[in-house]
């Protein structure tokens, strides 16, 4: 087990706030990614009732990125009418792009970089730019740049036949170098790691019900800011966590991604639209400002998989390593979050962390890690019932963990999440 290293300055969570999590192409319809980034920082500032001039930095997580407007922490700063010199860096790791600006932010203030750090990330799944064939493309060329003579408008035409080669196509969320969408993958993660249909119901019940308790319970009210849409129209709580589901309810739900496997709607994370903001300051910082701060970055880690062995297997390798960097185990942890992105994904990682073989074999470790006992799993729900806008996840559960270890006087909480690519992250958080 590593020692954990001192650090000279430290990184704290001040607070954290999000939108509500809503369905893909439903209330938010128009709201692109950074109008609903833009909405969870003023929630934040106005919460912790803080001067945008105090802010020195913005760093944002997005996935679906729009083309004219790719840095987003730019357009949020400027949307906030921060100060002028408050610069804006976009990160992009996957599912892992929130944590991956949190850490970002979080690593500049202990470099002394900065000491206001606004970060967290946005994602509207609503507003994905549907993309041309690039034949139609390269045909278009020279129309575009306005070089065209009357024989290449002739031929441009002739280029665009058949009419189905050229019609917009939806983009698919598939692996570039597998060509499986993840809902594939995990129905290969089921079947090798013995994941039955009914553990995975079983999760998402879970989910649904802790997520439920949290919003009827108001835990989830000092994290949640109300929207209201260009429309007129308020959301004010998450829009797909269902209090009422039952376990027959989700077993009756047919199979998306084979008619013979176990991955389905209720078992998985749903296209979701939403963003979360998280703000961080120097110890020194914070408490020049007045804040008491909730919690900060004991460790982080990242680490990548082999995709086409299984893509989503990455916090299994990850969690370790963030424990070992904090010189802590994982039954020192209080509080285990971790991204549903599919239930037999987050089961076959607790597997994995049980594993004597996965220890020695992928870890190099005589004993495994160790298991996560379900009363500290997600005790709040995750992505399944909240949803998960791929930007936003990170951000969204440093959010509820701080505040988690800051209610209820627990110490530390692990952070896992997959990736695309075959990616995974984690950190570990520790109250103040």
């Amino acid at each position: 087990m590593a020692t954990k290293v001192k650090k000279a300055r430290r990184a704290v969570v001040v607070g954290g706030m999000r939108t509500p999590f809503v369905k893909a192409f439903a209330e938010y319809l128009t709201l692109d990614t950074i109008a609903l980034g833009t909405l969870a920082s003023q929630g934040l500032l106005e919460k912790l009732n803080l001067s945008r001039q105090h802010i020195q930095s913005v760093v944002w997580g997005g996935v679906v990125l729009p083309g004219l407007a790719p840095n987003l922490a730019r357009e949020i700063a400027l949307d906030l009418k921060l100060p002028a010199s408050a610069e804006g860096m976009t990160a992009t790791r996957a599912c892992a792009s929130g944590l991956q600006a949190v850490t970002l932010a979080a690593a500049a203030i202990e470099r002394g970089e900065a000491d206001v750090v606004l970060c967290g990330g946005s994602d509207s799944t609503s507003n994905a730019e549907v993309k041309l064939p690039q034949k139609v493309v390269h045909a278009l060329a020279p129309l575009a740049f306005g070089k065209a003579s009357p024989g290449d408008v002739l031929g441009v035409l002739a280029q665009l036949m058949p009419l189905s080669e050229i019609l917009p196509k939806m983009p698919r969320i598939a692996e570039r170098t597998t060509g499986e969408v993840m809902g594939e993958a995990a129905e290969k993660m089921a079947v090798r790691n013995e994941i039955s249909r009914r553990a995975q119901d079983e999760l998402a019940l879970a989910s649904h019900h802790r997520a439920a308790a949290a919003i009827s319970s108001g835990r989830f009210d000092d994290e949640v800011v109300p929207v209201q849409t260009p429309e007129g129209k308020w959301v004010h709580r998450d829009q797909l966590v269902r209090a009422t589901t039952s376990l027959e309810k989700l077993e009756a739900l047919k199979p998306v991604f084979s008619k013979t496997g176990t991955v389905t709607a209720g078992n998985a994370s749903p296209l979701t639209d939403g963003a979360a903001a998280v703000l961080l300051m120097s110890e020194e910082a914070a408490k020049a400002h007045g804040y008491t701060p909730l919690a900060a970055f004991a460790s982080w880690a990242y680490t990548g998989v082999d995709p086409k062995d299984q893509v989503l297997l990455g916090p299994a390798l990850a969690m370790p390593l963030a424990l070992e960097r904090a010189g802590l185990t994982l039954e020192q942890m209080d509080l285990v979050d971790m991204h549903e992105a599919f239930a037999a994904q987050v089961l076959s990682v607790l597997k994995a962390l049980e594993s004597p073989g996965f220890a020695k074999t992928r870890l190099g470790r005589d004993a495994p890690v160790g298991r996560v006992p379900r009363e500290k799993l997600n005790v709040h729900g995750g992505s399944i019932a909240i949803g998960h806008p791929f930007g936003a996840t990170g951000a969204r559960m440093v959010t509820t963990m701080s505040n988690e270890l800051h209610r209820t006087g627990k110490t530390h909480a692990l952070l896992g999440i997959c990736a695309a690519g075959g990616l995974g992250a984690a950190a570990v958080l520790e109250r103040i």
